[in-house]
């Protein structure tokens, strides 16, 4: 798995830069969670209004997918990702020095430029080996890239209770001046076929949208990551609101979460090339639709706790990194000339699905409905993603039986 010299941008970049940049953009999204009730307290505003730093920077992100991938595609992945880590790291200043939710807001809303390392990192992937190694090695990154932000919400905590909230956004600054300089060093270009112009690539999306693949990897992507966006949406209200849990408290409940993704990317990475990836995003939406059932019938039996809520869907973490590596893999090889634009398009839906999910996951919840509203949103969430799953399979087998 090492795909070039480390700290040689003459060949392709190391994988192990690509799990860092890749973590630490992760890291952005969720590392200042357990912060929200106070970050509300702070700017004087409601806590649904807080929300919007999550949800308006998943919108955030899905536009600036539409606009990234084509423009590695044309300029090469190392610019455009050197740019948008310089962005990330400036807007994160911003957010950290706010006294307004106005600023902060924006400054949140520029952060998502940071979504770069996830669209380029397929795509650079997908530069280099066939469809099947892709998506291993992308189960490989991504296990690596979850290490850092499933102790984020942790650490978050604590800096929170230790430092105030802006500590978190101190920590994303530092961070970011480092992959900065790694990306530097070591990123060097993968794209050996630039378009000829900007506008080209976005021709070409009518080549992606007509073709059923493309929707079945993407639509699967989308709901499959719905699972655990309706989670993030919803996960910081249940905790500090419904079970009462400190920020630090709330922190650690997230490790259950992403400690399955880590161990759904490993399986993934050791198993996506033999078995397909058509079997693995099956197998992935499975699991992830059993773990919500379990903390449905725990919560049907009257067991209350954060425990029983946020245990079982740990699942939905194990089901995620199962599937997503597969469905990725699967929309960059669509058209492989176009990557950079099948991530980037794929992306913006998946993300752009997300934040939807995690909008109404956050807006059915109450005090007095308990957990069943979000619970709820992400079993029918879980439901469609196997059917979408589904149909590649039986488009598959129709193929196979004209060939």
């Amino acid at each position: 798995m090492n795909t070039g010299r480390f700290l040689d941008r003459t060949t392709p970049p190391h994988i192990l830069t690509l799990v860092i940049i890749a973590g630490v953009a992760a890291l952005c999204m969720n590392v200042f969670l357990p912060s929200l009730a106070a970050m509300a307290v702070y700017f004087e505003t409601d806590y649904a209004v807080m929300q919007f730093a999550v949800s308006g920077y998943l919108a955030a992100t899905a536009c600036l997918q539409l606009v990234i991938g084509p423009l590695s595609d044309r300029f090469g992945r190392r610019p455009v990702m050197l740019v948008s880590i310089a962005i990330m790291i400036l807007a994160t200043l911003v957010c950290g020095f706010a006294t307004t939710t106005g600023v902060f807001m924006a400054g949140r809303v520029a952060q998502a430029a940071i979504v770069s390392a996830f669209v380029l990192a397929r795509a650079i992937v997908r530069d280099m080996v066939p469809m099947e190694q892709a998506a291993s090695m992308i189960g490989y990154i991504t296990m690596g890239m979850s290490v850092v932000p499933m102790i984020g919400p942790t650490i978050g905590g604590i800096l929170n209770d230790v430092s105030g909230w802006q500590a978190s956004f101190a920590l994303l600054a530092i961070l970011g001046v480092v992959i900065l300089a790694l990306a530097w060093f070591d990123l060097g270009e993968t794209n050996d076929s630039k378009s000829s112009s900007f506008s080209e690539q976005f021709h070409a999306w009518p080549e992606l949208l007509r073709s059923p693949l493309f929707w079945g990897y993407a639509l699967t992507s989308t709901f499959s990551s719905g699972m655990f966006f309706s989670f993030l949406g919803g996960a910081p209200f249940v905790g500090s609101v419904i079970y009462g849990l400190s920020p630090a408290m709330l922190g650690l409940q997230f490790f259950f979460m992403a400690t399955g993704y880590m161990i759904g990317n490993f399986i993934s990475g050791r198993y996506a090339s033999r078995i397909g990836i058509t079997i693995m995003m099956l197998s992935g939406n499975v699991i992830g639709l059993a773990g919500i059932l379990a903390a449905i019938a725990l919560t049907g039996i009257g067991i209350h706790s954060a425990y029983v809520f946020f245990v079982p869907l740990a699942l939905i973490g194990v089901g995620n990194g199962v599937t997503l590596p597969s469905a990725n893999a699967g929309m960059v090889s669509v058209q492989p000339h176009l990557a950079g634009s099948a991530s980037g398009l794929g992306g913006a839906m998946t993300i752009g699905g997300g934040a939807a999910l995690s909008v109404l996951a956050s807006a059915v919840l109450s005090e007095e409905a308990g957990t069943w509203p979000l619970l709820l949103v992400m079993l029918v969430t879980g439901i469609i993603a196997f059917i979408t799953t589904w149909f590649i399979r039986v488009g598959e087998k129709k193929h196979n039986v004209r060939s």
